[in-house]
């Protein structure tokens, strides 16, 4: 079944709540997905440097350990912070091969959740309230952020089988729905150099993203692509350096609400989670429509 959060901040006086509001977002989504939960935080980016994410293979898993040894070995002021079983690492853009690299061959058990200058994934197997807090969810600030609750259907209920997925610099995407022919374009994309981790199809679902971008086309056009492309039935809801954008396949069977003000767009899965938000007896509430992009962007 799955539950899907999301929130884009327009009004720079609400970052400092974003973590707060997609915590409170998410929690009503808990009986949607109870296996596991998920949350991209974007942040206003560290200017010439770059942050990964990584995590370790379980939660007892010494992942400051790594971190700090891998923070050693790149040198030019690079640093590494714990966050309940991820570290966050930040380096120089030059330095994210050569990070990726180390990393390989000295502690292959180690998961890059993400990278890219502005984005931040935490997620782990549990009650997804459980998981916000011990990541410390309600106290990150940021300007947009998308959240996943795990009903697992398909593949095992593991930390990388958790939503979002990323498989490009500052892209990520949680899905709720399925894909018939993920194991098809699986091979295809990872024939195209496309890192794929997990059997999970909805990891294809970015993947297919991340290689209609890198092959020049813009978000907007790589989601209107994905309706020829994959087969099933999902909800897209999807995350850039800038942007924040959302999609519904043409049969538009999965549960869906927006709103929208001037200090925020929101989305979920049930209207019940955007009782929680700023003024949203005013908002604009709407159904997103089937096969139709919607798309917002920082300037």
């Amino acid at each position: 079944m799955c539950g899907i959060a999301g929130l884009f901040i327009k009004d720079a006086k609400l970052e400092p709540e974003l973590g707060s509001l997609l915590a409170q977002m998410t929690s009503t989504l808990c009986s949607r997905g109870p296996d596991s939960a998920g949350f991209a935080i974007y942040s206003r980016g560290a200017g010439s440097r770059a942050k990964l994410t990584i995590s370790g293979p379980s939660a007892g898993f010494d992942i400051g350990a790594v971190g700090e040894r891998l923070a050693a070995a790149l040198g030019h002021d690079a640093t590494s912070a714990v966050r309940y079983s991820h570290a966050i690492i930040t380096l120089a853009h030059d330095d994210v091969e050569r990070a990726e690299q180390w990393l390989a061959e000295n502690h292959p058990e180690i998961t890059v959740m993400s990278g890219g200058k502005s984005l931040e994934i935490y997620k782990e197997v549990g009650y997804p309230d459980d998981v916000a807090k011990s990541f410390g969810i309600a106290g990150i600030s940021g300007t947009h952020g998308i959240s996943h609750t795990r009903m697992a259907t398909e593949s095992a209920v593991t930390t990388n089988g958790a939503h979002p997925f990323s498989t490009g610099p500052d892209q990520c995407l949680v899905h709720n729905g399925s894909l018939s022919n993920h194991a098809s374009l699986r091979r295809e994309l990872r024939r195209e150099g496309i890192k794929i981790r997990t059997e999970n199809d909805s990891e294809v679902a970015a993947a297919y993203l991340t290689k209609q971008m890198r092959d020049g086309q813009t978000l907007g056009e790589a989601l209107k692509s994905s309706l020829d492309d994959l087969d099933g039935f999902f909800t897209f809801v999807v995350g850039t350096e800038r942007g924040f954008g959302v999609l519904r396949d043409p049969i538009a069977c999965k549960p869906a609400v927006m709103a929208e003000t001037d200090r925020y767009v929101a989305f979920a899965s049930e209207y019940k989670s955007l009782t929680c938000l700023p003024e949203i007896a005013k908002a604009k509430v709407w159904e997103p429509k089937p096969a139709t992009v919607y798309f917002w962007e920082h300037a």
